[in-house]
């Protein structure tokens, strides 16, 4: 929103929410009824390509912002170090507004006919489009672009625009609809004219539309496009086309690099910032990152690819929750996408403190976890992405989700033995785990069921609460007798059928058979990365384990699968303390940490339960 909001800030639409698109519906259905029902010779192509020109509007700006996230993920050619931060997604989630706004208007401009039964092609048009584009467009956006820099204007509209340090390829659409309407005249004057003039083509018609995403997609993504040599070659080509550093200034210094796309008008009126040659050159040079801390994770169907940072923007900085129209009619993307990916990916990056972190994701799915068949391919991955962090020099890699499944890879355990000289270090985050649950636990609790596989962290919670006096309560005989070695407080320990505990400590598999026997109010903490269905309405069900990272954990702006915003995992979180910490010794297989010392550390760098936030 901009500083002090003027006339035409909002959309006309934004009531309708995520219902917007209604307003296509009726020209889409004319367009293509009107196709259908027509003789070959009669059919209007003009109106027909509209809509699949929206569709690949939509889905080329979707292109520039994943590989763009990809990118400035990596490091290589980055501009701007700056964090984005979810309030950045949220006032960019409009970015399709314009689109929506450029169908209906070319819709209206066909049905009036004129710009109805165009010819595919016609070489003057393209170069009228060209010429004017070039000439009175680029000169008339400069002198509105200073205009709207005036405290005047940009206080009311510009201002929105420019709340954006760090560009993504779709800041450059976010605007004032006001704003976005000045744009759109000038816009429309190379069309306007060669629809006058009758030397209009579907090429000049959508080839400059096309031509204005791929430039605004461009200067606004963050890392650096063109190589040197490009402009050694031809060097009046650099008043001919921006740069993604050319106008990054203008987003860092605002009074500077004011052109839309040809900088000539900032050369010839001396607004040029000086310091552009510099930072062009400088971002080429950059290289990857290496990070301190790698955190390993993977897809949990096929559908959350679009729920990963590099995916659906707006998605993303939700937590995951796939609604049906993903899951039926966006099947046939969905597989193409998971095709594409047959390594491991980057898929985000963040900061704290000294710390650099990353997440990288294994192209498989839980269910393939599953799968005995896999195994050995997705322990593969696996093992190469932990040698590729060892080359890179990361200090940290910890394993989330299925990664360190017991059967699987015995929690990490085998890949120790198997490179028993690395210097990175392997974290399952089960000491943190661990903590999490006892410090979820209400105070004054005296009793709590367990319904949970046994495993390192199960046992671990199990010993420490018998410990601390509290009855913990399990209805599997072979469960009692596991329990009874493996802790010290026997007394504590307790066999019984009986389900009035107010607090079940939980896995994954919690049928719903099995909650339908809690008592009203119960409250289920998940002892898994993953949270149980929620079949009861009257019961209390708390997040897997996990932490809300303190305001000094930067570029954090997506969901962590179901987590609530700025919430981590254990896994994750507990590589970010190894480093910090520098603990050099591994956690995995049966190992554990001093689960007190892990949570005091936790706490010290800020942070906190998921809970005491009241999400």
């Amino acid at each position: 929103m901009a500083t002090t909001p003027g006339f035409l800030t909002d959309w006309p639409w934004k009531p309708l929410g995520s219902f917007k698109y209604v307003l296509l519906a009726p020209w889409v259905v004319h367009s293509v009824y009107c196709f259908v029902t027509s003789e070959e010779s009669e059919r209007d192509y003009t109106n027909f390509l509209i809509f699949p020109s929206l569709l690949f509007r939509m889905l080329h700006n979707q292109l520039w912002i994943s590989y763009s996230r990809h990118r400035t993920a990596k490091g290589k050619s980055r501009i701007v170090d700056k964090p984005i931060e979810f309030e950045q997604v949220d006032r960019e989630s409009n970015w399709d507004d314009q689109i929506l706004l450029n169908g209906l208007l070319y819709y209206v401009l066909n049905v009036t006919g004129v710009a109805s039964r165009l010819p595919a092609w016609r070489t003057d048009g393209v170069v009228m489009t060209v010429a004017i584009h070039a000439g009175p467009v680029e000169f008339l956006y400069y002198w509105l672009h200073r205009a709207l820099h005036h405290h005047y204007l940009y206080s009311r509209y510009h201002s929105h625009h420019h709340s954006s340090i760090v560009t993504e390829p779709i800041t450059s659409v976010i605007h004032p609809f006001g704003e976005i309407l000045a744009y759109f005249s000038l816009f429309m004057i190379p069309v306007v004219t060669t629809l006058t003039t009758g030397t209009a083509s579907n090429v000049s018609l959508f080839g400059y539309i096309t031509y204005i995403d791929v430039m605004d997609n461009l200067g606004h993504c963050n890392f650096e496009f063109f190589p040197k040599c490009l402009f050694s070659i031809f060097p009046p080509l650099k008043y001919l086309m921006y740069t993604p550093s050319f106008h990054s200034l203008h987003h860092t210094q605002f009074r500077t690099n004011y052109s839309l796309f040809m900088p000539f008008y900032d050369y010839i009126y001396g607004t040029v910032d000086k310091s552009s040659d510099t930072l062009y050159e400088t971002s080429l040079k950059r290289e990857e990152e290496s990070p301190d801390v790698v955190h390993l994770t993977h897809l949990i169907t096929p559908e959350s690819v679009y729920y990963l940072r590099l995916g659906v923007s707006s998605w993303a900085s939700m937590p995951q929750n796939q609604k049906w129209y993903i899951i039926w009619l966006m099947w046939p993307m969905t597989i193409i996408i998971n095709s594409i990916f047959a390594q491991t990916f980057i898929s985000e990056r963040n900061i704290m403190g000294k710390v650099k972190s990353q997440s990288w994701v294994i192209p498989k799915c839980k269910v393939q976890y599953l799968l005995k068949r896999q195994s050995r391919a997705i322990n593969g991955l696996i093992e190469e992405a932990i040698l590729d962090a060892e080359a890179k020099g990361v200090k940290v890699l910890s394993l989330g989700l299925c990664n360190q499944s017991e059967e699987l890879n015995m929690n990490g355990e085998v890949y120790v033995q198997k490179y028993p000289k690395t210097k990175m270090r392997l974290v399952d985050g089960s000491s943190l785990a661990a903590a999490i649950v006892m410090n979820t636990i209400p105070r004054g609790t005296t009793e709590v069921l367990l319904r949970a596989n046994l495993n390192k962290v199960s046992i671990s919670i199990a010993s420490a609460l018998t410990q601390r006096g509290i009855k913990v309560v399990t209805s599997c005989e072979d469960d009692y007798e596991k329990l009874m070695l493996a802790t010290n407080s026997k007394d504590n320990l307790v066999m019984s059928r009986s389900f009035t505990q107010k607090i079940w400590l939980v896995g994954e598999g919690l049928r719903k058979e099995e909650q339908k026997k809690a008592t009203k109010g119960t409250m289920f903490i998940p002892l898994s990365e993953f949270p149980p269905n929620k079949f009861r309405r009257d019961c209390f069900y708390r997040h897997p384990p996990a932490m809300l990272a303190p305001p000094s954990f930067q570029n954090l702006h997506s969901c962590e699968n179901w987590l609530p915003r700025k919430a981590m995992s254990a896994a994750r979180v507990a590589g970010i303390l190894h480093a910090l910490e520098g603990w050099n010794v591994h956690e995995c297989g049966e190992t554990m940490l001093d689960t007190d010392k892990v949570w005091e550390a936790a706490v010290r760098h800020g942070f906190r339960l998921i809970n005491d936030a009241g999400l």
